[in-house]
């Protein structure tokens, strides 16, 4: 249990270590292309989205690695849990159905992660 947990951490801290980065970094134009919901929403809000997934990727690893409250990396997957319950809303609203897959494939790992967590932390 203690090796999946952190595969699939460490696969999730990466996805949203990347991910994060780019809407914190990258401006409305350079994001478009590959995010399309970023013309709806104010970049302020999406600046923010990116801040939560790094300190989710980072709360995913950072206090079990220390053994420094530990607890919170169930917190953190969690709360990437949510994020991508937000994510597919966005897309339901705009219509893009058909575009959920990765976030309902990250939402099920984020959730795997949390009853993973809860066995040894």
């Amino acid at each position: 249990m203690k090796v999946a947990f952190w595969i699939l951490a460490g696969l999730l801290a990466l996805f949203y270590l990347y991910a994060g980065g780019k809407k914190v970094a990258q401006s409305k134009e350079r994001l478009q292309p590959m995010m399309g919901w970023v013309d709806t929403v104010p970049m302020p809000l999406v600046r923010v989205i990116g801040t939560l997934e790094i300190l989710g990727a980072i709360g995913l690893i950072l206090p079990p690695l220390t053994g420094i409250a530990a607890g919170l990396a169930i917190a953190a997957a969690a709360g990437l849990v949510l994020v991508q319950v937000g994510g597919i809303a966005v897309h339901l609203s705009r219509g893009e159905g058909r575009l959920i897959g990765l976030n309902i494939g990250l939402l099920a790992a984020a959730a795997v992660t949390v009853w993973l967590g809860t066995a040894f932390v």
